[in-house]
C-alpha cells in the first residue's frame, strides 16, 4: 500500500511539470550555483590575481577600480554578517546596519564637521576650535546644515565629543584652487602649545558626510585617519642648535564621488582624503583683518603663493617655521585650503573598505576564542585530576578502616565539608555589596553585548555605546540590590539597611570621586573631555532617582525571599587551618588565580583597548561574547 501511494504522488507530481512548461523553462533559465569544488577553484584563481597584482605593486589605499577590489578580496572575511548562517555583505551593512547614503546635487553644499584633537601619546584631547586656527563659521552659514548636524548623547558628552561645523565648505561638484580662508595672529603662548602639540603628535579629526578625513600614501600602501598638526624636524636635518617645530597651514582635499543615474539622481560621496602642507604665504600690501573668514569676504588677491592655478606644495625653502619674531612679537600665519573633486566607479557601500585595510583579520580572534577553550580545559583537567587523586586515596582510607572507632574518625576531604558552606564570621557586607555590584555590572555588560550581536546598538558609535552601558547599569540596580541582600540574609547579618545603602552608593561613588578629581585636573589644562556641570548633574539625578531606587526595590524582594539553604550540614565553629606554603598563601594564589582568566582575554582586550584610546573601529561583539 505505502509503495502504491508513493507511485501515484510521483505520477501527479510528473503530470504537474508536464502540464506547467513555464515552470520547466524557468527552472531550466535559473542558474545553478557552484559546486563546492568549482567554488574552491574560483578562490584559488582569485587568491592568484590578487597575488599577482601585490606583486606588481598595486597599493590597497588608492580610490581606483584595482586598489578597490583588492582591499574587497582582502576583507572578505570581514564582509559577512549573521549569527549562524554568514552570508555577504558589504561593510556598509557591517558597521552601520540601516544607513541609507545621501545624495547632492550640483553646487549643493555638503556637510563637514571638525571633532577632536587626539594624540595616541597622550589622552589629553581639545576641540578644534581651541587651537590658534580660523573661527567657527557665523551662524547664518550653519543653518544651512541644521538637518544634517550631529546629536550628543550622555556617552558623547562624557568622551567629549562635540562635532562642530567646519570653516572649510565643499559645494558638490565646485573645484577649487588655493583659497585663503583666514589669517591669525599666534602670540609666543600660543607657539610654546602648538610645538607641544607637535611633538606630541596630534592629530585633527574632522568628516565629510560622516566620512572621516584619510591621510594616504599609494607608495607606502597605508591610510591613517586625520592629519597632523604639523611635523618636527631634527636638529641634524634643519643645522639649527635644537629642534625645529613647522606647521600644517594648507590643506589639500581630494574628495571622490560616484554618479549612476540610473539608480539614483545626483551624487554619492565615496571618499574623503587629504595631503597637508606646510607653506610660508606671502602677504601683499593690502590690510587684513585678523581672524576672519576671508573666503566668505570675498578677499582671495594679496598672496603671491596663494593664487588661481597655483597649488602650493611642500618644499623645504618655504616650511613654515613655528618661531616668533627677532624681538618676541607674535606671528602671523595664514591658512588655506583646495578641493578637488574626482569621480570613479566605487560603490557608496565599499567607501568603508579603505579604513580598515591593515586591521587584524578574524583568525586572530578565532586564536582568542581557541586560547580561552584551551586555558579551561587545562584547569579543569589540572583540578579534576587533582580532586580524583585526592578522592581516590581518601576512599582507599576509609576501605580500610577495620573498627568502629576508626570509621567515626573523620580523615582528608571529610575534614573541610563542613566548612565550605559556613556563612563568612568576618566583613559579610564587604562581600554582599561586592557581590551584589558585580552582579550589576556583569548583567549590564552582558544585556549590552547581546544588544550588539543582535544590532540592536552599533557598538561604531562609540557615544551610543557609552549611553547604553550608563543606562543598562543604572537599570541593573534591582539586580544588584536582589543579590547582595540574598547574600546578606544568608550570612545571618542583621544591619539590613547598612548593606541596600551601601550597595547603592559605594561603587557609583567610588568612580564618581575618581572622576570629579580628574575632572578638575581636565578643567584646568582645557581638555575637550572636561564635563560640564549640567552632564554631571544629569548624572548625579540617574543614579539617585532611577539606580537607588530600583537597589532599594530589589533589597525588598531579596530579604523577603527564603534563605538560601546548603546541600550539607555546617560546623558552627570553623577547623583550624594550618600554616600553608608561601606559594599557596593568599596573595601568590590571588595573582595566579586571576592571571589564567586574563591570560584567555587579554587578546580581544588589546583590540578593545586599541579601539578606545587608539581611534581603530571595533565591532565584531560575537567573539567578545564566546570569549
Amino acid at each position: 500500500m505505502l509503495t502504491t501511494r508513493f507511485l501515484i504522488q510521483g505520477a501527479l507530481l510528473l503530470t504537474a511539470l508536464l502540464s506547467s512548461p513555464n515552470n520547466v523553462v524557468e527552472a531550466a533559465d535559473k542558474p545553478n550555483k557552484p559546486g563546492r569544488k568549482q567554488r574552491k577553484v574560483d578562490a584559488r584563481e582569485k587568491a592568484v590575481k590578487f597575488a599577482n597584482m601585490k606583486a606588481a605593486g598595486q597599493d590597497q589605499v588608492s580610490m581606483t577600480k584595482e586598489a578597490a577590489e583588492l582591499r574587497s578580496y582582502e576583507l572578505r572575511k570581514k564582509k559577512k554578517k549573521g549569527l549562524l548562517k554568514r552570508r555577504e555583505a558589504s561593510l556598509a551593512q557591517v558597521l552601520f546596519p540601516g544607513a541609507s547614503p545621501e545624495q547632492y546635487s550640483a553646487n549643493e553644499p555638503v556637510p563637514a564637521f571638525v571633532d577632536l584633537v587626539e594624540s595616541k601619546k597622550t589622552q589629553l584631547p581639545f576641540e578644534f576650535y581651541d587651537l590658534p586656527t580660523c573661527p567657527e563659521p557665523a551662524e547664518k552659514i550653519q543653518k544651512r546644515f541644521h538637518r544634517q548636524r550631529h546629536r550628543r548623547n550622555l556617552g558623547s558628552r562624557l568622551m567629549g565629543h562635540n562635532a562642530k561645523e567646519a570653516p572649510y565648505s565643499f559645494p558638490a561638484k565646485v573645484q577649487k584652487d588655493c583659497t585663503p580662508l583666514c589669517v591669525v595672529h599666534v602670540g609666543s603662548k600660543n607657539l610654546r602649545w602648538l610645538r607641544k602639540l607637535i611633538d606630541r603628535q596630534y592629530r585633527v579629526h574632522l568628516s565629510l558626510d560622516q566620512l572621516p578625513v584619510l591621510m594616504l600614501s599609494k607608495e607606502l600602501n597605508y591610510a591613517i585617519r586625520g592629519y597632523p598638526v604639523g611635523f618636527k624636524a631634527p636638529a641634524s636635518y634643519t643645522g639649527l642648535e635644537e629642534d625645529a617645530f613647522y606647521l600644517y597651514n594648507h590643506l589639500k582635499f581630494t574628495i571622490t564621488y560616484r554618479e549612476e543615474p540610473s539608480e539614483f539622481e545626483g551624487l554619492r560621496v565615496t571618499g574623503f582624503d587629504v595631503h597637508p602642507v606646510s607653506i610660508t604665504h606671502k602677504f601683499g600690501d593690502e590690510k587684513v583683518d585678523l581672524e576672519t573668514n576671508l573666503e566668505a569676504a570675498n578677499k582671495k588677491d594679496g598672496w603671491s603663493t596663494c593664487t588661481a592655478g597655483e597649488s602650493p606644495v611642500n618644499e623645504p625653502d618655504t616650511y613654515l617655521a613655528l618661531r616668533s619674531g627677532a624681538t618676541g612679537e607674535s606671528m602671523k600665519i595664514l591658512y588655506s585650503y583646495e578641493v578637488n573633486w574626482v569621480e570613479n566607479d566605487i560603490p557608496w557601500a565599499d567607501r568603508w573598505d579603505v579604513y580598515l585595510v591593515g586591521s587584524p583579520d578574524d583568525e586572530i580572534h578565532y586564536f582568542a576564542i581557541v586560547n580561552s577553550l584551551m586555558i579551561v580545559v587545562f584547569l579543569t583537567g589540572a583540578v579534576a585530576t587533582i580532586m580524583i587523586r585526592t578522592l581516590k586515596k581518601d576512599i582507599a582510607g576509609y576501605n580500610e578502616m577495620q573498627t568502629l572507632e576508626e570509621a567515626q574518625e573523620e580523615t582528608g576531604w571529610k575534614l573541610v565539608h563542613g566548612d565550605v558552606f559556613r556563612p563568612p564570621q568576618s566583613h559579610p557586607l564587604l562581600l554582599s555589596v561586592l557581590v551584589g555590584t558585580g552582579a550589576q555590572i556583569g548583567s549590564a555588560f552582558f544585556i549590552t553585548l547581546l544588544a550588539s550581536m543582535l544590532r540592536m546598538l552599533n557598538p561604531i558609535k562609540k557615544g551610543q555605546a557609552l549611553t547604553a552601558v550608563i543606562i543598562l547599569y543604572v537599570l541593573c540596580g534591582g539586580v544588584g540590590g536582589y543579590i547582595s541582600s540574598r547574600l546578606y540574609k544568608f550570612c545571618d547579618a542583621k544591619s539590613w539597611k547598612r548593606c541596600t545603602i551601601a550597595t547603592a552608593i559605594a561603587f557609583p561613588g567610588l568612580i564618581v570621586s575618581m572622576f570629579m578629581v580628574l575632572n578638575v585636573f581636565l578643567t584646568i589644562v582645557g581638555a575637550a573631555t572636561a564635563v560640564s556641570f549640567l552632564t554631571i548633574i544629569l548624572v548625579f539625578f540617574l543614579w539617585a532617582c532611577v539606580s537607588t531606587p530600583l537597589v532599594f526595590v530589589g533589597s525588598y524582594f531579596g530579604y523577603r525571599a527564603d534563605k538560601v539553604e546548603v546541600p550539607t550540614k555546617t560546623n558552627q565553629i570553623a577547623r583550624f587551618v594550618p600554616e600553608v606554603p608561601y606559594y599557596a598563601a593568599p596573595p601568590t594564589s590571588i595573582f595566579i588565580a586571576g592571571l589564567l582568566p586574563f591570560g584567555s582575554v587579554c587578546i580581544e582586550l588589546f583590540f578593545i583597548m586599541s579601539a578606545l584610546w587608539l581611534h581603530q573601529l571595533y565591532y565584531i561583539m560575537g567573539f567578545l561574547m564566546a570569549v
